[in-house]
């Protein structure tokens, strides 16, 4: 039986033919090299786990934040905290989660957060209750330090680095780890999430 097809289909058939299998992968490693590059930072600034080969230093930034415009930073990256009193480098990296890929994938799972605070231009009240997270359900959870972690002094001095861990029990999925320092004025946003799969 004859074919229906009209040449001006079959050409335009061939045309897409043309771009053959391979054509996805390439453009989806451009999208992703386009969007690493618009990211914003240091390569000393990235989360340790990312590849360096892929790493922009030239754009990636720390993100300034103040209690009038608090920063929204990725996990593992630095927000630069500029108050009246202080200003501080602060980096929340995590969570780190007891394991991944098991067999059974719970609901919720235990949550190790680091925090880095240095560059210090003035004393920095320190307290792990001033830490907090939000999850996607709009949850509140307040962070306690790891079982055996020392205390942080409650002072940050000008010249000191300081890092501590924090733990909550959280939901899977997404959320946003926040630092407080007078107890209510959020200045910087850590987005992250909890994954055990």
């Amino acid at each position: 039986m004859p074919s229906t097809h009209s040449a001006e289909s079959v050409q335009g058939r061939n045309r897409f033919r043309a771009f053959g299998p391979g054509t996805g992968c390439v453009l989806a490693v451009l999208l992703v090299a386009v969007l690493v590059a618009g990211c914003g930072g240091s390569t000393s600034a990235y989360p340790s786990f990312l590849p360096k080969k892929t790493l922009a230093p030239q754009v990636d930034a720390a993100l300034v934040g103040t209690e009038a415009r608090p920063a929204l930073q990725v996990e593992g990256l630095p927000v630069d905290v500029h108050t009246t009193r202080f200003d501080v480098r602060v980096v929340v990296s995590g969570p780190v989660v007891p394991g991944e890929g098991l067999p059974v994938q719970q609901a919720a799972t235990t949550c190790t957060w680091t925090v880095t605070m240095d560059h210090a231009t003035a004393d920095v009240p320190v307290s792990a209750a001033d830490f907090h997270s939000v999850d996607h359900l709009g949850s509140v959870f307040l962070m306690g330090l790891v079982p055996g972690e020392q205390t942080p002094p409650p002072v940050l001095h000008p010249g000191q680095t300081l890092t501590f861990r924090l733990r909550a029990y959280e939901l899977t999925g997404e959320g946003m780890m926040q630092w407080a320092p007078d107890h209510e004025h959020v200045v910087g946003n850590w987005d992250y999430t909890v994954e055990n799969d």
